[in-house]
């Protein structure tokens, strides 16, 4: 039985969240890790079906209506999720950056438009700050969501890092 990153986060966020359709985790991941641990959105129909086939998901489907499919995580999911979290991780930091990709073959590009993408990466940058400072806000009391709120302040140190960065070499083209 071979598991992905992503079998793990379809395993987490139905333990998280309870039984729960595709869609509904499509929906969860966009306001959750989807922030930080991008990937398509169609594994999240395919990986539940896998997993229930391996037998770490349970599946109840409707006979009428809309035939939703909504899934929950079996005792076996429970144990493999568990493992997972216990194992050490040796992997680097990864960013999937277009703007720094975009900079690493800058000596390509205009002067003006390195200037842009700075400017633009700023803009980016500050609203994603924002986004993650209203989700602290929003939830950052709440006892129920504690452990989920601190891979948030990484995100921000992270958005801060990146959001001085582009301000220097704007500041530095300009």
């Amino acid at each position: 039985m071979r598991l992905t990153t992503t079998s793990y986060v379809v395993l987490g966020m139905i333990a998280m969240r309870g039984p729960s359709t595709s869609y509904e985790l499509k929906r969860a991941v966009n306001h959750s890790v989807g922030y930080f641990w991008p990937f398509p959105h169609a594994q999240l129909y395919s990986e539940p079906k896998r997993l229930y086939e391996l037998g770490l998901l349970d599946l109840q489907a409707e006979k009428d209506g809309r035939r939703r499919q909504t899934y929950t995580v079996t005792d076996a999911g429970m144990t493999a999720l568990r493992a997972w979290l216990a194992e050490p991780t040796e992997e680097p930091l990864q960013v999937r950056d277009v703007g720094e990709l975009k900079l690493f073959f800058g000596e390509f590009a205009e002067s003006k438009d390195i200037l842009n993408l700075a400017r633009e990466q700023i803009e980016q940058h500050q609203e994603r700050i924002s986004t993650y400072e209203e989700m602290q806000a929003r939830f950052g009391q709440r006892e129920d969501v504690a452990a989920r709120m601190v891979p948030l302040g990484l995100g921000l140190a992270i958005e801060h890092a990146a959001l001085r960065f582009w301000q220097d070499l704007e500041k530095e083209r300009s």
